[in-house]
């Protein structure tokens, strides 16, 4: 097996779930999505899902500032020992260790009151609407970054200005993760629920070899109304896979068959809680 930078291991893994808070729209099947997450680990391919458009626009009921604590509770390498991603074994050691971090969720500019008012057919607000949440992505990065990787790892997360699906994370040295959403889907199911499904490709740059990857993160997330204070107002069930990309030369591998699907080479479960932050005191 190809070795890799040590950090680019974990950062397989930190980005998959960075890019929950980054960016995450559509309007999917809710169905679809759901039973991809009831079939969990038997993943035989990606989802097909449509082109990214425009930025992440949440519900309502992420807006604000939150405690959020991770939990890795499954993990799989579907094709050992043949194929095996970097880092796999290695995050072995975050299983059922709570992992937490600060994450907000902006309204990022006042909506004039000549654009139209109202929701999309999904629940999901979009552009020119009432409420325009969107993640607040490069603190949001930052902070997870510190939450696993520890302080000085990542010297940087910046979005692309002109590309709100493109995440930028540098690691010193000349070396930086590329993220960019490359598909996705998404629905709220009344207004309690919302469900994502993601595509990204990324790119680790800075070492002697370019190295590529693709990531799906699909994601159920749950708003909550509990009387205790110490219980979370939002869960969330997610799975990350990592998928090899064509350029790989174990690629083909990952195929059934000739035409078959890419399978994944592993995949993380992952439970979230979002508990709100008090910023009375």
């Amino acid at each position: 097996m190809r070795r890799h930078p040590k950090p680019l291991g974990r950062m397989v893994l930190l980005l998959g779930l960075a890019l929950l808070w980054l960016l995450c729209s559509g309007s999917a099947q809710a169905s679809s999505i759901s039973d991809r997450l009831d079939a969990f680990p038997n993943w035989l391919g990606k989802p097909t899902l449509a082109a990214p458009r425009g930025d992440l626009y949440y519900p309502d009921w992420f807006l604000g500032e939150w405690q959020v604590v991770t939990r890795l509770t499954a993990m799989a390498a579907p094709l050992a020992p043949q194929v095996v991603t970097p880092g796999y074994e290695s995050n072995q050691a975050y299983l059922e260790q709570p992992i937490s971090f600060r994450a907000r969720f902006i309204q990022p500019a006042p909506i004039s009151a000549f654009q139209t008012l109202g929701r999309s057919r999904s629940g999901v607000d979009r552009p020119g609407q009432l409420s325009e949440i969107i993640a607040d992505r490069a603190f949001n990065g930052m902070n997870l970054a510190h939450a696993y990787l520890g302080e000085g790892v990542v010297q940087r997360v910046t979005v692309d200005a002109s590309q709100p699906n493109r995440q930028i994370t540098d690691l010193g040295d000349n070396r930086q993760l590329m993220s960019t959403i490359t598909a996705r889907d998404s629905q709220a199911i009344g207004s309690d629920r919302f469900l994502s499904s993601e595509v990204f490709q990324q790119e680790f740059r800075g070492s002697a070899q370019l190295y590529l990857n693709e990531v799906e993160t699909t994601t159920d997330y749950r708003r909550l109304m509990p009387l205790d204070p110490s219980q979370p107002m939002i869960t969330a069930d997610q799975v990350t896979a990592v998928y090899l990309s064509p350029q790989d030369p174990d690629y083909f591998k990952t195929q059934a068959s000739l035409l078959g699907p890419s399978r994944p080479v592993a995949l993380y479960r992952y439970q979230l809680e979002f508990f709100p932050v008090d910023r009375s005191g």
